[in-house]
């Protein structure tokens, strides 16, 4: 077991001095739930289980924009209320190791994924030669855990994909999408587009959207001219595709949901930011794309639980589960300039987040990590500024207003991500590690200790 800093420890000794102190005065809004949370977390230990949540994009301001909107500034999401919280650096490389500064999801998460950096774009694969690196998931596959992944966006996106797949180039999602990704193909003896990698794993939960990945028909090997989803069923999956039948599917065997033919719609709508502002507006808490019968992130996340604890009491294997969940579009509706898309995936994420934390609650054996990947261009900025870029006034739910800023990218170009180091938090065995200024890549190293893995 890796062995904290003195600097962690110092940290750590700190922190658990002022915890009682001020849990008198944080009850309601504070960091830390308990003195004995924190207590455990510097403790250590093995973990059974483990959450990690990732919010694509979500950077310090996305997470204050959220706040400041949902529950006030002085107010706390859920996220807010892991007892410990640090940083961590998201740079990416380029393929002879030199640091790419800004990094893409594909990068920062094989970071996460593999212990390893990587260039823009590439999923789980060295940035120099370009070979396949082994994931967390499948080492906590080989050591008897068992396994998910849930988003909203594509299965086949870059953050689910770095978990159950190794190609060169993230746009390589299904059998009809590998131009990029030649050396990668059945034909040439490689494992796959993305979509037939993630089944082929027989990752136990894979929750998200995509359909249209998998509708695609296989183009070599044993699974030739079924679509991916026909070779998940003869994988043994079961197939779902709404929230009812999601809450129908029962343990024993692997569960894939398609949700939707791209990304999930997003739940929260609004004006995109415009050049020279716009009117003051208020979110619309709800969405006319988005079919009544679409899981929520947090409903899934219950369900991916329920489903993994299910399936190793099933085999009494005595492990228990890693599961990845992510909040997908808050990136996306960042790179839009849509502040109202943009609040209300991060406040269904930080729901998740409230999922994870209550099962953490009763499985004290559990590390539960929030973080993101990367940051991204919204800020908070005085209501008489006059931005270059796009920008929106909102009237937040304290009745106050307040203008968020879109200026990494000329009006009309996506908006785009930032270098920024972001948050990392988290409770339960291990949960020191993320104290201070880490490494993407000591995520991987966090998650593999907790559980045991070699």
């Amino acid at each position: 077991m890796r062995r904290p800093s003195r600097r962690q420890l110092a940290v750590a000794t700190a922190l658990l001095t002022a915890t009682a102190a001020a849990l008198a005065v944080t009850g309601a809004a504070g960091a830390f739930d308990s003195a004995r949370q924190a207590k455990a977390a510097v403790r250590g230990g093995k973990a059974k289980n483990v959450i990690l949540l990732i919010g694509d994009g979500m950077g310090d301001s996305e997470i204050t924009l959220a706040r400041d909107y949902t529950v006030g500034a002085d107010g706390r999401l859920n996220m807010d209320r892991f007892p410990m919280t640090g940083a961590y650096t998201t740079y990416a490389v380029h393929a002879d190791g030199t640091p790419d500064y800004v990094t893409d999801s594909a990068a920062s998460g094989t970071g996460w994924a593999t212990g390893v950096k990587t260039v823009n774009g590439r999923i789980s694969k060295t940035p120099g030669t370009d070979k396949a690196v082994k994931t967390i998931l499948e080492l906590a596959q080989e050591g008897g855990y068992a396994t998910g992944s849930v988003t909203t966006a594509e299965l086949t996106d870059a953050t689910p994909a770095v978990l159950a797949s190794h190609v060169t180039d993230r746009s390589c999602q299904g059998p009809a999408d590998m131009a990029k990704c030649a050396a990668d193909t059945i034909a040439a003896g490689g494992p796959g587009s993305i979509a037939e990698q993630s089944v082929n794993h027989k990752v136990d939960v894979l929750f998200g959207g995509g359909k249209q990945r998998f509708d695609q028909k296989v183009t070599d090997g044993r699974y030739k001219g079924l679509t991916v989803t026909e070779q998940a069923r003869k994988l043994g999956y079961q197939v779902v595709t709404d929230d009812a039948s999601m809450k129908a599917a029962k343990a024993g065997r692997p569960v894939l949901g398609l949700f939707a033919g791209g990304n999930v719609p997003v739940e929260w709508t609004g004006k995109a930011a415009a050049v020279g502002g716009t009117d003051p507006q208020r979110c619309v808490t709800s969405n006319a794309n988005r079919p009544a019968s679409t899981p929520s992130l947090a409903d899934s996340a219950t369900k991916a639980i329920q489903l993994l604890e299910a399936r190793q009491k099933a085999i009494h294997s005595g492990k228990g589960f890693f599961l990845q969940i992510e909040g997908a579009s808050i990136d996306k509706q960042d790179h839009a300039a849509d502040p109202c898309g943009q609040i209300g995936e991060t406040a269904a994420f930080d729901k998740a987040v409230r999922v994870a934390r209550a099962y953490a609650a009763e499985h004290p054996d559990t590390l539960v990590v929030t973080t993101a990947d990367h940051g991204h261009t919204s800020q908070i900025v005085p209501l008489e500024a006059t931005p270059p870029g796009l920008s929106s006034t909102l009237v937040t739910d304290e009745g106050r207003q307040l203008k968020v800023n879109y200026s990494t990218n000329t009006p009309g170009l996506s908006q785009e991500h930032t270098g920024t180091q972001v948050r990392i938090a988290a409770q339960g065995p291990q949960a020191y590690h993320v104290l201070g200024v880490t490494n993407q890549t000591d995520l991987f190293t966090t998650l593999r200790e907790a559980l045991g893995l070699d």
